[in-house]
């Protein structure tokens, strides 16, 4: 591997702009893996690796952490989400907080577990939070017609879901936000192909390349794209072939729509975005936790002094951030994005806070 990593390194050198030009690597995995091997130290100073908004635990508004709080708070449910969300600070408290003080709020590792628990405990009312990218949304929509199909009755979800082109367009208008290429994330392009990332290429004239996780895959992305910056391209390349292809999954993508319609989304210090999130159909209404669930009226504020708005907008690296690795650490998270397993502010903290 050192022999490809070298020439990798050689070819970006060859390949690489006649000024310094900032990559952002969409995906939250591929932030990890560029800090746990030291990716961002290989490469020429006139290459810049920022983070975007990738990690669907770091975006999800503050608003949505406190409304799930009020609702254990308020209602007899048993509330089932994945562990990244679990200690993520709502305004005043978090589901980890509530959970030690009795409410009944579990980590699961499946969806298919918490439909399966509302199917044996048909008295308790059990919701699911419904969070990621184009990913997981087809894993949540069989859920849903499992549960439509099945008729089980006591059985919602909390829909956080949300879609990565639209967020990409609204950095793009974004004159704080200095974009010259993307990494686009695997994950996501193996549901919907290639062609979603059309119109950057074609109408902000931004080079994209669909990488894969590994080192190497990261590596000969990165020499991709400066190569079409230095060659003056703005196309959509597929680097991690071997899982993406153009048209991406039609089967997975006709099982979202078929349960859920596009609608505008709040994220986490980008605002509303149009067109980014998802709604349950008319049909699939009766599993929608926050029409079952209201709670009184949240006031919902940021953590002072974070900065995870401007590290999700590749505006700051989270070494930028004056609370990062001092009153900010994974044991005492102020924001998400020390939180995730995606989150850039943890990738930073375990393994470059000491790098310069």
């Amino acid at each position: 591997m050192k022999r490809e990593i070298k020439e990798l390194i050689e070819l970006i050198n060859k390949n690489k702009p006649g000024r310094s030009i900032n990559i952002m690597e969409v995906c939250g995995t591929h932030t990890m893996a560029i800090s746990r091997y030291g990716l961002r130290q290989l490469l020429p100073e006139s290459i810049n690796l920022i983070s975007g908004p990738g990690c669907p635990v770091c975006v999800t508004p503050i608003g949505d952490i406190d409304w799930i709080i009020e609702i254990a708070r308020q209602y007899d449910v048993s509330i089932f989400t994945f562990g990244d969300l679990f200690r993520v600070p709502g305004t005043e408290s978090s589901l980890y907080n509530e959970k030690s003080r009795g409410r009944d709020i579990n980590i699961c590792y499946s969806p298919i577990d918490v439909l399966n628990f509302a199917k044996t405990n048909p008295d308790k009312k059990v919701i699911f939070i419904a969070i990621g990218f184009e990913t997981t949304i087809p894993l949540t929509s069989v859920i849903i017609k499992k549960a439509y199909n099945e008729k089980i009755n006591n059985f919602y979800i909390y829909d956080t879901h949300k879609l990565i082109p639209e967020a990409l367009e609204l950095l793009l208008l974004d004159k704080e936000v200095k974009i010259d290429a993307f990494l686009c994330p695997g994950h996501v392009s193996a549901i919907i192909g290639s062609k979603p990332y059309g119109f950057i290429a074609k109408d902000y004239h931004i080079p994209c390349v669909i990488s894969g996780f590994e080192p190497l895959d990261i590596l000969e992305s990165i020499g991709m794209t400066a190569k079409q910056v230095k060659e003056g391209r703005s196309e959509v390349e597929i680097q991690y072939k071997r899982v993406v292809r153009e048209e991406g999954n039609p089967t997975a993508v006709k099982s979202m729509y078929e349960v859920f319609d596009r609608s505008d989304s709040l994220w986490r210090s980008l605002g509303n975005i149009p067109g980014s999130g998802l709604k349950l159909k008319y049909k699939f209404l009766r599993f929608d936790a926050r029409a079952y669930f209201p709670v009184k009226k949240i006031k919902s504020s940021e953590p002072a002094g974070c900065e995870c708005g401007n590290v999700l907008k590749g505006i700051k690296k989270p070494t930028e951030c004056k609370l990062f690795s001092k009153a900010c650490k994974p044991e005492n998270p102020i924001g998400p994005c020390m939180v995730s397993s995606e989150g850039s502010c943890a990738a930073y903290y375990k393994y470059e806070k000491f790098k310069t």
